[in-house]
Parts: structure tokens; sequence; C-alpha cells
């Protein structure tokens, strides 16, 4: 069993939209449902659990019935972190489903995923037992705890950037997050599920992600994302993909 866990409880303050971010239309669509798209077309993944705010769990669920998003195996309340969230939908994985299904962890407002990514994770849990999902650094990188001195300048080709799909078997994790949650339990400076589990001692294997797979954070990203859209729609329409 392949199973996509979306956290959806993002609140769009950075955005300044007055609604969550995953909830503002493109193309006549919600960036939640041009994410989710990609996991209810890819044969790989068999079902979906989703995190999302209290306040729009209907909404969701309304919108998912409207775009036909019939994977969706449950719909749960977010928590009070991201992180917490995303227990929540794994929580509701792990009681329906077999503890060696793997898990794809990834962000509802990421909605540029591939197929070719959304496989090679699979792949990754199957041979390794996890994945988080890179591209290459192409800036310089540096370190600076103040924000204001630099301290440390990493080489260019041993950093990466961490995107989504991050992946597990489902009771790896489940323990995992149980785990964290005892030493940890508002999960302080922990910023994904691949941060999770290195500090924890465990180890993390790399897949190689694609660029245009970006996270909706600001208003800059938005209009970035309506172009990768308009040019995706443009080379079906010439067929050219």
């Amino acid at each position: 069993m392949n199973i996509a866990i979306i956290f959806a409880g993002g609140s769009g303050v950075r955005m300044g939209a007055g609604m969550p971010k995953q909830f503002l239309e493109i193309n006549g669509k919600p960036i939640i449902i041009h994410t989710l798209d990609n996991f209810q077309n890819s044969p790989a993944i068999d079902k979906i659990y989703i995190a999302c705010k209290a306040d729009y769990m209907e909404t969701l669920k309304n919108l998912t019935n409207r775009f036909a998003i019939t994977k969706v195996a449950k719909i749960v309340e977010g928590g009070v972190t991201g992180q917490d969230s995303i227990f929540h939908a794994l929580k509701a994985a792990y009681n329906e489903n077999p503890k060696d299904s793997i898990v794809l962890i990834h962000d509802g407002v990421r909605p540029f995923v591939s197929e070719e990514v959304i496989e090679k994770n699979i792949e990754s849990v199957k041979k390794y037992g996890s994945a988080i999902t890179c591209t290459a650094f192409f800036e310089t990188p540096i370190l600076s705890k103040d924000g204001h001195q630099v301290e440390e300048m990493p080489l260019k080709k041993e950093t990466f950037t961490a995107q989504a799909p991050q992946s597990f078997y489902l009771g790896e994790i489940v323990s995992a997050h149980e785990e964290m949650r005892k030493i940890n339990p508002e999960y302080i400076d922990i910023a994904d599920s691949c941060n999770l589990y290195k500090n924890l001692g465990k180890q993390v294997y790399i897949v190689q992600g694609n660029r245009g797979n970006i996270k909706v954070t600001t208003p800059e990203d938005f209009y970035v994302l309506r172009a990768l859209l308009q040019y995706k729609e443009n080379e079906q329409i010439l067929g050219l993909k």
C-alpha cells in the first residue's frame, strides 16, 4: 500500500490573502486540488489522507467531491503545529492500513510534484527505508547564526534544498513521531520529517526532485506557480508533452 499524507493546515499569513493559501484558486482550481491531482492521477498511489484546519474541513471535503479526488480515505483535523498535524494524519492511516505501507508526506501547497518523483520516493523507501526529495543548491550557501556575520560557507556541491515528498514506512515514521513527542512534544526546531528523523539519529536518503516543485509561501510564489501552470497547459494544448 502506498499512501499520500497531505498537510493542508497552513494559515496563509505570509500570503496576506485572508484565507489559507491552499484554498487560493489558480486556473479555476484551488492550490490544494492541483496538489491532490498529482496523487489522484498517480497509479502508484492507493490512498490519500489529509490534515486540514478545522474551520476548512467541510470546504475541503466538498472540493474533493467536486473535483473527483476519489482516493481520499480521510480528512482529519490538524494540530497545533505542522508536525502535529502530520502526526494526526499518520495516525489515521496507521489505524486503517498495514504498518509496512509506504507513506509519502507532502505539502498541500506544493502542487508541481512529478510522477517520476513520486515513483523515486517509493523505490527509495523500498531500498533504503526512507526518502527526502531534494534539488541541488544553485546559489552560494552561507551560514550565519545572527543574520549579520558570515560564519561558514559550505561547498555548493555539498548542499541541497529539501522539498517534499518525504517518505517512510508507515509504522517506522509513526514510531519516530511518538518517540519525538516524548522528548519534544511541541516539535520545537523540527522543520520537517527529515529533520525529525535525523534528530533521532536515523538515516534519510536523498532522491532528486524537480525544481518546479515549489512550495507556495509568498505572493511571489503564487505568481511563479501561475506561470508554471500556464506553461504546462500550453504544452498540453500544443501536444508537446
